[in-house]
């Protein structure tokens, strides 16, 4: 019987910290469980890692509660979860909060309290004032009957606010953090189901609650309570009251997903059966293998996919299949429940967190043997996971932005290590690390050359914009062959795509007078204008204010909106064309996963005519009426200062010319741009992924970057810029004598100075052996913590794809 637990929490420290354990803790602890501990002032939810005997010398406070009487992750995610936090450098307990999508299950409340001196004051009146009105004498008399939440202060006085500000700050109030568990039952109609579980009681019970239990019994299964409510009276209340008796089961309602249109299993052409013979031979050898599948867009990876995991379920094991974008799951989700039924689970952030709770323990239970889901479903607690999929493995979505600053494709190439399971990477662009993985024997290469049914690919033409200005004399966002491409398709009943990666109406507005640019009170950039909203927005921070009548600097009149993004594309392309149907597909109309699918499937079933969009329109969609795909600017990220610019911009192009064409019908490619002979636009335009592959990597084995480098970026974060400034110079001067085996870029300012009001400087670490880059960032976080650098001060970003 252990007496003490070891718990990772979720704070930006990497250590565990010891709790007792007391009562029947002591006995239902496991490890890999889920605890209540209490941390500093506040009630934090950890994850137990180690149970042991062994007292610490110091005093250790008892944990609050156990919540899970099973643990929630086994061995192989607890490893899985220690490998990410050790080769991202990330704090442990960050990596764990992640791994279960499970935080709303614990309810927590700020709560105050009269400190010894707030008593006082409460007992002598306030210091003589005797109105029984007064708010401040109103705040201290209910703080002294009980602990309350600011919200049930409000209730008492509408100045509860600052009031509780003013006594915090004289002492006279203290601040706790109380934590619940969220009880289920108490989730409103319209997001539950019911389900009965007894025909009959044998204990009395009142009328309404009989007779919605036998309703349950006369109609099986779950049914949404809100719509029981209509056929039995109270029934909401009585389904709780049966519940609580063990007589009915209330569960979160989930979102049905919505099926594919019917498409018969078509038959594989030799590519594809030859590339699914030998990962169908792999699957039945129960052994860790992993596969390059490197098709053309429209070749039919999907359908290699599904007959993957047809052969893993028939070996009895279960399949998690990748996707980098939210928009793409429902898309893809339908089509695996057309082939696999009710055995499909999605997971992604889109659902609300009770619904992403239900799915995770619905996996977890093993009821859902395929799951679909985006970057964070690679820790998907699935039974007996035979086949981890990773489609478009080459986007940059896999990548997390902030902590723990994991790249999914990656994790899922370790996970599926640690459980023998097979590993496929899809993409008709991959990544160079990818590539160059496979020529080196550590992944299989499988190619599909060509497109399914001998359809061809899309037929690009490129226009070059400096030209196209010299004969119009215009500076117009479409080119004469655009416009009369769109117009072709608009005749004969054909759809189009238009992208342009930016969002937004105009980049940035100045003042023709003086040059004064508006921008960002928190970062060093230019606010965007959103003509929609009527406002000025900050892509970084957020921040957003009105947009000016007049210049803040000279006063002038003259305020002038430079650049164009997706919602100046949407509003042109009406003006050109009033009678087509037109969508937009970006940021900034997409607030939940229902606007995706709404859109996607407007689009799909022929009730839009164009979608317009930033890059989330380019990647995997299906459409096989799009015959038209208008690239308005090519050039967007070419002159971004990373070394990655020239794939990302092959990357994205080839993908966007790849929804061109899928169907029946051959397609075709716009290409604007005023770069032209950028061989990363030029191999885009033959979809050539080998020539392109050859040049770049010639680049990159020149200069040393990966793959032929292990890379880290460092970030030096403080609002205080001299500070930020002073702790790059000292990890520059601790890392003076460590010079074998790495190169030190930097530090210098970041591309981006300030964001969210800190100041950012960075350095780049190149290491030839990942060993030894994982030794020079232990010496800087070491330094940072005998420092006593705040928690979020240093960022150590490992394998990163964005260095702004």
């Amino acid at each position: 019987m252990a007496l003490f637990c070891d718990v990772c929490l979720p704070v930006p420290l990497d250590q565990p910290f010891t709790y007792a354990l007391t009562g029947a803790a002591c006995d239902s602890a496991s490890v890999g469980s889920r605890v209540l501990v209490p941390f500093q002032q506040r009630k934090l939810t950890g994850t137990i890692l180690k149970l042991h005997d062994n007292t610490p010398s110091y005093k250790v406070r008892p944990i609050e509660k156990l919540l899970d009487a099973d643990p929630i992750f086994d061995d192989k995610l607890i490893s899985l979860g220690l490998w990410v936090a050790r080769y991202y450098f990330a704090p442990v307990g960050e990596v764990f909060r992640i791994m279960a999508p499970l935080g709303n299950e614990v309810r927590r409340n700020k709560v105050y309290t009269l400190t010894d001196a707030g008593r006082d004051i409460a007992r002598q009146s306030l210091l003589g004032i005797a109105e029984a009105s007064d708010p401040s004498l109103i705040v201290l008399k209910a703080l002294e009957e009980r602990p309350m939440t600011l919200d049930a202060l409000k209730r008492r006085t509408p100045d509860a606010p600052q009031l509780v500000r003013e006594f915090q700050r004289k002492g006279y109030l203290k601040m706790q953090e109380e934590a619940h568990e969220r009880d289920p039952l108490r989730a409103p109609a319209t997001k539950l189901n019911v389900e009965g579980i007894a025909a009959e009681s044998t204990e009395k019970l009142p009328k309404w609650e009989r007779e919605l239990l036998a309703f349950l019994h006369l109609h099986p299964g779950a049914h949404p309570l809100d719509e029981v409510e209509i056929r039995v009276k109270n029934a909401s209340q009585c389904a709780r009251s049966l519940a609580r008796r063990g007589l009915a089961k209330l569960t979160p309602r989930m979102g049905a997903i919505r099926l594919a249109a019917d498409r018969p299993p078509h038959d594989l052409n030799p590519s594809q059966a030859e590339a699914y013979a030998e990962i169908a031979k792999a699957i039945n050898t129960g052994k860790y293998a992993s596969f390059l599948l490197q098709g053309v867009t429209g070749s039919g990876k999907t359908e290699v996919y599904l007959r993957a995991i047809e052969t893993t379920l028939a070996a009895g094991r279960s399949a998690l299949l990748m996707v980098p974008e939210i928009a793409l799951t429902p898309q893809v989700a339908g089509q695996f429940a057309l082939r696999f039924g009710e055995q499909v689970a999605i997971l992604h952030s889109a659902f609300s967190e009770s619904e992403r709770a239900e799915y995770w323990r619905r996996i977890r239970r093993g009821e859902a043997r395929v799951v679909v889901g985006t970057r964070s479903s690679v820790f998907a607690p699935m039974p007996n996971l035979g086949l981890i999929i990773v489609d478009e493995e080459h986007d940059g979505s896999y990548k997390q932005e902030d902590t723990p600053r994991y790249n999914g494709r990656d994790v899922a190439v370790v996970r599926a290590q640690q459980i023998g399971a097979i590993v496929i990477l899809g993409s008709a662009t991959p990544s160079l690390e990818t590539r160059q993985n496979a020529d080196r024997g550590k992944y299989q290469r499988l190619l599909l050359p060509d497109r399914i049914e001998q359809r061809p690919m899309p037929a690009v033409e490129i226009v070059d914009l400096r030209q196209e200005f010299l004969e119009t004399k215009k500076n117009a966002l479409f080119s004469r062959r655009l416009i009369e491409a769109v117009r072709n398709k608009l005749a004969i009943g054909e759809q189009s795509m238009l992208m342009m990666n930016r969002r937004g109406f105009s980049s940035f507005v100045a003042c023709r007078s003086c040059g004064y640019k508006v921008e960002c009170i928190n970062c060093s950039v230019t606010l965007t204008y959103h003509r929609r909203d009527r406002r000025l927005l900050c892509h970084y921070c957020g921040y957003a204010e009105k947009v000016p009548d007049r210049c803040a600097k000279c006063d002038s009149e003259h305020i002038q909106f430079i650049g164009s993004g997706s919602e100046r594309i949407e509003e042109e392309l009406r003006e050109a064309f009033p009678d087509a149907r037109i969508a937009r597909m970006d940021r900034d109309t997409i607030n939940s996963k229902g606007d995706y699918e709404q859109i996607l499937n407007g689009f799909r079933e022929g009730n839009f005519d164009i979608l317009v969009g930033t890059q989330m329109i380019a990647k995997g969609h299906d459409i096989p009426n799009v015959t038209l795909v208008g690239i308005v600017n090519a050039d967007i990220g070419l002159g971004m200062p990373d070394f990655r610019a020239a794939e990302r911009t092959f990357q994205l192009l080839t993908q966007a010319a790849g929804r061109a064409g899928r169907g029946g019908l051959p397609g075709i490619v716009v290409l604007q741009t005023i770069n032209p002979e950028h061989y990363a636009v030029r191999f885009s335009a033959v979809q050539d992924y080998e020539l392109f592959y050859a040049k770049e990597l010639q680049f990159r084995k020149v200069m040393r970057y990966p793959p032929f480098a292990s890379l880290a970026n460092i970030v030096f974060r403080s609002e205080k810029q001299e500070e930020a400034l002073r702790m790059s110079g000292e990890i520059a001067e601790l890392l003076k004598e460590e010079k074998e085996g790495v190169r030190i870029l930097g530090p210098a300012e970041a591309p981006v100075p300030r964001v969210n009001k800190e100041f950012r400087y960075q350095m780049l670490v190149k290491a030839g052996q990942r060993k030894r880059l994982a030794d020079i960032l232990e010496l800087i976080r070491i330094r940072a913590t005998e420092r006593n650098w705040p928690a979020t001060a240093l960022v150590i970003d490992v394998d990163p794809l964005n260095l702004l």
